[in-house]
């Protein structure tokens, strides 16, 4: 698919080739055109670039994207908590223990192999192992999750995630009991420097945001409200580490994860703007019930709502 040539305004100020193209056509994510760019699906004056490359003043810029891979993925009856559905998007709840997509040596069981036994189509922007997703979270992560149908609505999407327009809520059992009813946690976040697969606060790392109010306090744990401002890997679950607070169960950054079955997360309200009708739409995953086993009183999620103001 070869889109009409664009070409740089006399009134445009010098910038960089991707920034440039994220604002200028609602089509594609900053992070899609990048790739477009690094495949060579993008030229710039007839000629491969690099997305820092400088735009000025009446240069030409065509942009041919590939048309999506065809999906290899097997279709599998697995129930589906639906917590909206229009024909662009749908949002799910998803159960902790579920993969979103298919990985290495993962091909079935996962949210996406769900998905296409529920939808005809599904976006193909992600690639032939991610159609439709959006965002994602961790397989041990439960709660709301958004999926497009299509690839305007993905593109759209993907802007508002990168704008940091999207207003996202969790709940987490954590470690001990805060000082405070109420903070911030703003610590940049990089890859571990010596365990590769772990995330760190490092110096070095992207500055994310995390903010928090507690529900409710027990002897050794407490239940809270996260918000979340930025999307970093791991972003709660480092943020909380760093405090002293990890959350129970999670083998990764926790200190023990004896007597659960999974780290206590849970991705609690999604709000975002519809991609094409531009209403703002918001949504609820409920308490799951092995939060409640473990102690927490439904009320909290109560105050959880006068807490952030929704």
């Amino acid at each position: 698919m070869t889109l009409d040539p664009i070409i740089v305004g006399p009134s445009v100020p010098k910038q960089r080739l991707d920034v440039f193209l994220a604002r200028t056509t609602d089509s594609f994510s900053r992070s899609r055109i990048k790739a477009l760019i690094e495949s060579g699906h993008i030229l710039l004056n007839g000629k491969t670039c690099r997305p820092r490359e400088q735009v000025r003043s009446g240069d030409s810029i065509v942009i041919s994207a590939p048309e999506p891979e065809p999906i290899e993925l097997e279709a599998e009856d697995i129930p589906l908590k639906i917590l909206f559905e229009d024909e662009h998007l749908l949002v799910v709840d998803k159960p902790a223990g579920m993969v979103v997509h298919p990985g290495a040596g993962i091909r079935e069981g996962t949210l996406v192999n769900a998905l296409l036994h529920h939808i005809e189509n599904l976006s193909g922007i992600g690639g032939k192992f991610r159609p439709g997703v959006v965002h994602r979270l961790d397989k041990e992560t439960s709660g709301c999750l958004a999926v497009a149908k299509d690839d305007r609505t993905h593109s759209l999407l993907s802007n508002q995630f990168a704008g940091r327009t999207i207003r996202k809520f969790y709940l987490a059992m954590c470690a001990g009991r805060f000082t405070q009813r109420h903070g911030e946690i703003m610590k940049p976040i990089g890859r571990h420097p010596v365990l590769r697969k772990k995330m760190a606060v490092i110096d070095s790392g992207r500055a994310a945001k995390t903010a928090y109010w507690v529900l409710q306090e027990e002897p050794l744990w407490s239940f809270i409200v996260c918000q979340i401002f930025t999307g970093r890997t791991h972003q709660i679950r480092v943020h909380l580490h760093s405090i002293g607070h990890s959350i129970l169960g999670d083998k990764v950054y926790g200190k023990s994860a004896a007597g659960y079955s999974r780290h206590m997360l849970h991705a609690w309200r999604l709000g975002f703007f519809h991609p094409i009708t531009e209403n703002w739409l918001e949504f609820e995953a409920e308490l799951p019930d092995d939060f409640r086993r473990k102690g927490v009183d439904a009320s909290a999620v109560v105050r959880a709502r006068s807490e952030v103001g929704c």
